[in-house]
């Protein structure tokens, strides 16, 4: 019996483990499959982590997708629960960036010539100038005519265009980004647009692209000139004269919406207003620089340019309309030349930045913009005033008056005696052991009209114009000017013709440079 009991509570016993050993053996296989799922979604995490930046810019960080409306707009959008990536670990360089250029063949044989003067041939830029048919260069190689590649736009002639005073060219021209996206060079950051009278600074533009993480959605650029432009366009638009610059993957989602968009606005005027009427839809807003310059104006740009924003100069535009920027220069684009050919490969940086100091022997005030001109008034003008743009300019709308502006001016002179002695560049060089170091050497000359006539003045002070022939400023190049918080340089003269003294050197000598501790533009 006792045998027989204890072969029970035996049998009773492997049962019982049977039981255990079954519900054990799913939840240990359960639970190995959850670790090793742990491990592979580590091993992913990892691995997209040291993708490169180009890669990257592909990945979900940034989706494109439709947004479900029955017209069927792209929208760009953040893939929820994740954070935005990164900066790119590597810097922008012109390979990275591919220009668009809006060019019109009636024009052509004339404009084509400031593309010359900034463009890098022989690969040492990409893009494509977008023309309405055929010209001379259309089947010449671009080391043969310093040009980019030309390409003829698309047909556009299916697409509404009902505004009255404008012409249906700019929906071919609003569609240059997309086309030139939709070619599918590899490696692209960024699509940068402007006309063929844009003149772009490369270096300058790189160093503004370089403040942008090029996988994320940016549209930047800026306004006009004109606060009635502004007012009948829009505030939030990047004027294309003036270029702009769009990042891949918002240039992606246009590409995907743009022909819509152009439908769903066919009373608009121009191409840039159609572009920003899809950057409304998509949601993207104006990233504002003060480097691009539309240049909604007539007359003389010594004005604006001798008053430049703290900020590295990116583009010009309306070269043709305004005075030359040289007034001795044989043409527009030769002038723009004396620029790139000088102070451009000298120090791009600093190109247009103002300094402002004093003659305080001779109580006159100097404002240089490095690389284009030097100023000399009598008498003490502060900073405040000197920063802001004298009127040698005229609005767009020729009627309007200075309150017509998007921003502050003054008037020429408040008084005759305050009128400017004008030195305009005439040569720059590297004198490499020149001050201890790396130094340029910029001279300025007294520019004179055609029977010019200093007006009458009863201030006893010397008048620049009689004692000043030439200017020479010396400045350090400073390549990381922009990495910096944005700050003028400092001016100091080192030299000054003296009143009263016959015979003597018609010439004054400038440093400018970064301020030195607790320097400033002081007022005498």
């Amino acid at each position: 019996m006792k045998g027989g009991g204890g072969g029970g509570k035996e049998a009773v016993t492997a049962s019982i483990l049977r039981f255990l050993l079954l519900l054990l053996l799913p939840l240990t296989a359960l639970y190995f499959f959850y670790t090793l799922h742990l491990l592979l979604a580590s091993a992913a995490s990892s691995s997209s982590s040291s993708c490169p930046p180009d890669a990257a810019s592909s990945s979900s960080s940034v989706r494109l997708s439709t947004n479900g409306t029955s017209a069927g707009a792209a929208a760009v959008t953040v893939a929820a629960g994740k954070k935005a990536p990164a900066a790119a670990s590597t810097e922008t360089t012109l390979q990275h960036v591919v220009f668009g250029i809006a060019a019109s063949s009636r024009f052509w044989d004339k404009r084509k010539e400031y593309i010359k003067v900034w463009w890098r041939p022989r690969g040492a830029m990409r893009g494509y100038v977008w023309l309405d048919r055929e010209v001379r260069e259309s089947n010449m190689s671009t080391a043969r005519t310093g040009l980019p590649a030309i390409r003829i736009s698309s047909d556009t002639s299916g697409f509404p265009y009902t505004h009255r005073r404008g012409h249906r060219s700019a929906i071919r021209i609003s569609r240059i980004v997309s086309e030139t996206f939709r070619l599918g060079l590899p490696g692209v950051r960024w699509f940068v647009m402007g006309d063929d009278d844009t003149v772009f600074f490369p270096d300058n533009l790189l160093t503004v692209l370089n403040k942008f993480d090029h996988r994320q959605p940016y549209y930047i650029g800026s306004l006009s000139e004109s606060h009635l432009q502004n007012i009948y366009f829009s505030y939030g638009m990047a004027y294309g004269g003036g270029g702009f610059a769009i990042s891949r993957p918002l240039a992606e989602a246009l590409a995907r919406m743009q022909d819509g968009c152009i439908r769903r606005y066919p009373a608009l005027y121009g191409s840039d207003d159609r572009i920003q009427a899809c950057m409304a839809e998509l949601g993207v807003p104006l990233t504002k620089h003060p480097g691009f310059h539309q240049y909604d104006v007539y007359g003389d740009l010594l004005g604006l340019l001798a008053a430049h924003p703290v900020a590295p100069i990116v583009t010009l535009h309306h070269l043709d309309v305004v005075q030359p920027l040289f007034p001795n220069a044989k043409s527009r684009p030769a002038a723009v030349r004396r620029l790139f050919d000088g102070p451009i490969e000298l120090d791009p940086a600093g190109i247009m930045q103002q300094s402002i100091c004093y003659d305080g022997g001779n109580r006159w005030t100097v404002s240089v913009a490095w690389g284009f001109a030097v100023l000399v008034s009598r008498g003490v003008m502060s900073p405040r005033e000197m920063e802001m743009p004298a009127r040698t300019f005229l609005n767009w709308y020729r009627r309007a008056d200075y309150t017509a502006y998007a921003f502050n001016t003054r008037p020429l002179a408040r008084s005759p005696c305050q009128k400017p002695a004008v030195y305009y560049l005439s040569s720059a060089r590297r004198a490499a052991a020149l001050r201890g170091g790396d130094t340029t050497v910029t001279r300025y000359e007294r520019w004179r009209r055609a029977n010019e006539t200093r007006p009458a003045c009863r201030w006893n002070i010397a008048d620049p114009d009689a004692h000043l022939d030439h200017i020479v400023v010396l400045k350090k190049p400073d390549p990381g000017l922009w990495d910096r918080s944005p700050r003028r340089n400092c001016c100091r003269v080192l030299s000054s013709p003296k009143e009263g003294k016959k015979g003597g050197d018609k010439t004054m000598t400038i440093d400018v440079g970064v301020c030195r501790d607790g320097e400033f533009s002081q007022v005498v």
